[in-house]
């Protein structure tokens, strides 16, 4: 394990900067924050976490996948990818390193997907332990420790120094071009930070919420649960959950035609849209309650069954903070859960 001062960290990023492109939190003019690429000057966000996921560096909104040029009858396909830079994004919570995890068992499961598994291989996650986790953090639930966050290097900060731990060869060999900014300490030194970090999560108001009653094999018993009509009768449909969810992968795909030829794209979709997969013969959900009850019969069962058991939820609170009508997967849990969340 290495340390290094708060004070010296623009040195370290300096130096990171050297060998790849660096991204990390920084605040907005509207208080909130979102990744951008580090330049000198570049002010480091203590929030949290960032409104949307990193998601976004692996999986993006938008994305080219090919163009065709037309002369005639004649058709070229131009392929527009190109390798990937190395990069590091630093800063990166527990929640959403988990979610990378159920992205990867989607994106890199046969027939891989070669877009994101580029981004994959070049980029570096700087894990951040949560010094202060919040009212709308349950990621506990998931089996998720706060305190502890993987990634290809982990950190720890205290109020005047931070720690980091390799765990990958990756990791290991960013981390050794820090030597001359860093010095080896014991792992002991981060058991306080630790310690402070799940006594907080002990305190929060989501620690008893629990995954019983949902899983693989649940379809069945959950599937025409009365309280759907009900937890539906707000929703909007506007997607909002869906984009700043940082394990949602649903998208479309589009031609778009310049005047010279035409480009297809990849953008992000939402299950809770009138118009997700409608196709000629219409959609196969036709109403809010439906499509609903999609977005989290899919992470509450659906991919659990079809993962050994992992859910598709990381407890990072984001659409809990951003539902225009507050209605969220907690209340979801709670009223479906059974019994014990009466």
């Amino acid at each position: 394990m290495r340390k290094c001062s708060l004070e010296s960290m623009n040195s370290v990023f300096a130096e990171i900067a050297k060998a790849a492109r660096l991204y990390l939190p920084v605040d907005g003019t509207d208080g909130s924050a979102s990744y951008k690429e580090w330049n000198e000057g570049t002010v480091w966000s203590q929030a949290l976490n960032t409104v949307r996921s990193p998601k976004d560096f692996f999986f993006p909104q938008t994305e080219n996948l090919m163009e065709f040029k037309t002369e005639g009858k004649k058709i070229e396909i131009i392929d527009t990818r190109s390798e990937s830079e190395d990069f590091v994004i630093f800063g990166v919570r527990a929640c959403d390193v988990k979610s990378f995890e159920v992205l990867d068992r989607v994106f890199l499961s046969e027939p891989v997907d070669s877009f994101y598994a580029s981004r994959r291989e070049h980029g570096v996650i700087v894990a951040l332990a949560c010094g202060r986790p919040t009212e709308t953090c349950f990621c506990t639930t998931f089996g998720i420790d706060a305190a502890e966050p993987a990634g290809d290097i982990s950190a720890w900060k205290t109020d005047t120094e931070i720690f980091f731990r390799a765990n990958t060869e990756k990791g290991s060999a960013l981390l050794s071009k820090l030597d001359g900014l860093t010095e080896e300490c014991s792992e002991d030194a981060v058991n306080g930070e630790k310690e402070k970090i799940a006594a907080i999560m002990k305190k929060l108001p989501l620690k008893d919420l629990t995954t019983e009653g949902f899983g693989g094999g649940k379809t069945a018993e959950l599937f025409d649960h009365p309280a759907w009509a009900e937890l539906s009768e707000a929703c909007l449909g506007c997607g909002t959950c869906t984009f700043v969810c940082p394990t949602c992968q649903c998208y479309d795909i589009k031609d778009f035609n310049t005047g010279k030829g035409v480009i297809r794209y990849r953008c992000w979709d939402s299950c809770m849209y009138s118009e997700f997969t409608k196709m000629a013969h219409g959609n196969n959900r036709l109403s809010q309650k439906e499509r609903f009850r999609q977005r989290f019969m899919h992470k509450l069962v659906y991919y659990p069954e079809n993962n050994g058991g992992l859910f598709s939820c990381v407890g990072c609170g984001r659409c809990l903070a951003k539902c225009p009508i507050s209605m969220n997967i907690v209340k979801v849990m709670k009223k479906i859960g059974g019994k014990d969340h009466e």
